[in-house]
């Protein structure tokens, strides 16, 4: 993980224009210690804060410290983990239930009854 202090972007005067206090973070996955299986659902993700190489880039410049921006990239990091770091739970495929089945048909037979109305008349 790379921690580097660049200048803030946008409106902000002098503080933007002299200090660098904007944070970017730069985190090696593939070079990482975390679990292979966390490792392959966090390169799976279609974010854009995710290069080819399997680098995660997170650009911090909210606040106006350095050490506020650090605490706030760290965050993000921590937050992008945390969201692959359980398994997705495995669906398991249900029959539809019997009732469910009846109320299907029953819907079925009312629409056809209705369409069955709209045609023309025959006499009979």
């Amino acid at each position: 993980m790379t921690l580097t202090a660049v200048r803030a972007q946008g409106a902000g005067g002098q503080n933007v224009n002299k200090v660098s206090s904007a944070v970017h973070l730069r985190f090696d996955v593939p070079a990482s210690s975390l679990p292979e299986d966390v490792k392959a659902r966090l390169l799976a993700l279609a974010d854009s804060r995710i290069t080819q190489e399997g680098v995660v880039v997170i650009k911090a410049q909210e606040h106006r410290s350095q050490d506020m921006n650090r605490a706030d990239a760290m965050q993000r990091l921590q937050a992008l983990v945390d969201s692959v770091a359980r398994p997705p739970r495995v669906r398991k495929a249900t029959k539809p239930t019997y009732g469910s089945k009846q109320r299907r048909l029953e819907g079925k037979s009312q629409r056809s009854q209705t369409k069955a109305l709209r045609g023309k008349l025959r006499d009979g």
